[in-house]
């Protein structure tokens, strides 16, 4: 199967996004499957490089500057989409890119399945500090640019119950994005690695070191988990370690230092992908108390590295996190102190069967073979309907001509008794020209 996959957002960007669509590549093709990435161009792209990687000219996005929308490209896309006989098209963003898509699945008469990767409610406010675009809008966005598609990728079970709540009627599928077991399971680092690390950070041997690891802002609400700190600090020794960047990083300083909390709270800025699998192993616990994730992918690699969660509750985490094996879930905010204490004083090894099992749900093998099944699904769906509508074409066009006003359908009929008039003068003409030929030839002979 030749696969097109169209996205505003792919490496060197980095997002969840761009690393879910890289994931999906990459296991495709292990299963033998061509994938083409169409998507924005980057001035740090290493394009020399790149396999099957199709970028098209773009700019940065008006509030989002590390994030680029296409510029132009549409009859390029087609063209290189055409070479490359795509079977189905998969759109991972409702804007530029996957606008984009859509008419190339149009003029090459192929299927679309998309993706909703983000819960726009909670990103509104970073267009024109959210003056642009209202909540209650982000619906309309959404079925809007639904039409024309075949089908729906959930990656959780949130996601579903958001997309149903949109009055979305295409068929849907839940298939949570996998990730690389390997990349966080990462049996070469050794307990003295992360006894390394957690030295360098300043946590001592009976400090409990809770996980953060994210992009920092606010709706990731690690504030929350700052809040609660003080209260979890009576119980138990903890350190929080704040991995990553954003907008929001200084305000959470600020609180920190008002909360007194600068030798609890350690910020270590971003940290390369590579290095991310030992900050992992080295907590004991990951928090989050985000509530605005579609999913997640750090929540996989957490329990990939085998490291339990502590996070807010939502309908992908109750699927996710459904044994205290893996971790604890909390409702609501005043809720943190209570499961984290609890979390901390149950600490005990993972049961290695229930590891095992897990590692496979969450699996990029197991999510690449169950998107390839919900694509030869839409392809088969597609060209059943195909078929029929192209079975169906004569009846439709009398359908319409039957309920065509009057005066249209008197116009119809003069254009055909004309072109029957043409037609006889035209024929009558060629009649005339052989006669003449053929006497202009007998007058030669003689």
């Amino acid at each position: 199967m030749r696969v097109g996959l169209f996205t505003d957002s792919y490496f060197p960007q980095i997002s969840g996004v761009a690393t879910s669509i890289q994931t999906l590549a990459v296991e495709l093709e292990k299963l033998g499957h061509e994938v083409f990435i169409f998507t924005t161009t980057d001035p740090n792209a290493d394009v020399d490089h790149e396999k099957n990687i199709i970028r098209l000219q773009s700019i940065p996005f008006v509030s989002l500057a590390e994030r680029k929308i296409v510029l132009k490209g549409v009859f390029a896309a087609y063209q290189i989409a055409k070479e490359y006989d795509l079977d189905i098209i998969h759109t991972q963003t409702e804007f530029g890119m996957g606008i984009l898509g859509k008419m190339v699945a149009v003029q090459l008469r192929i299927p679309v399945i998309h993706t909703l990767h983000t819960k726009y409610e909670d990103y509104v406010y970073y267009i024109a500090k959210g003056r642009l675009i209202r909540p209650s809008m982000v619906k309309y966005i959404i079925r809007n640019f639904l039409r024309g598609t075949e089908a729906i990728i959930c990656p959780s079970e949130m996601v579903l119950e958001t997309v149903n709540g949109y009055g979305v009627t295409l068929p849907k599928r839940v298939i949570p994005t996998g990730i690389e077991i390997e990349r966080f399971k990462r049996e070469d680092i050794t307990a003295e690695d992360t006894s390394k690390l957690r030295d360098k950070l300043g946590i001592k041997k009976d400090e409990i070191m809770l996980l953060s690891l994210s992009r920092i802002a606010a709706e990731k609400n690690i504030q929350a988990v700052i809040h609660a700190l003080p209260d979890i600090l009576t119980e138990f020794p903890v350190k929080l370690v704040i991995v990553g960047h954003g907008p929001y990083a200084d305000t959470l300083k600020a609180l920190v230092s008002d909360l007194n909390l600068d030798d609890v709270v350690i910020f270590t800025g971003r940290v390369e992908n590579e290095q991310t699998a030992y900050y992992y192993k080295a907590a004991d616990f990951f928090i989050s108390a985000s509530t605005s994730e579609t999913q997640g992918l750090t929540y996989l690699e957490a329990l990939a590295a085998g490291t339990r969660v502590i996070a807010a509750e939502n309908p992908y985490l109750n699927s996710l996190i459904n044994d205290v094996e893996f971790g604890r879930l909390f409702d609501g905010e005043n809720d943190i102190t209570e499961q984290t204490c609890e979390a901390i004083a149950h600490k005990h090894p993972i049961d290695k069967f229930k590891f095992e099992k897990k590692l496979y749900e969450i699996s990029a093998e197991h999510f690449a073979k169950q998107v390839y099944l919900f694509y030869l699904d839409t392809i088969i769906e597609y060209d059943t309907l195909k078929s029929i509508e192209s079975d169906r074409l004569p009846m439709k066009i009398e359908d319409t001509i039957r309920q065509m006003p009057l005066t249209v359908k008197h116009s119809i009929k003069r254009e055909q008794i004309r072109a029957k008039y043409f037609a006889r003068k035209a024929s009558k003409l060629a009649k005339n020209l052989q006669s003449y030929v053929k006497i202009d030839k007998d007058k030669e002979q003689d």
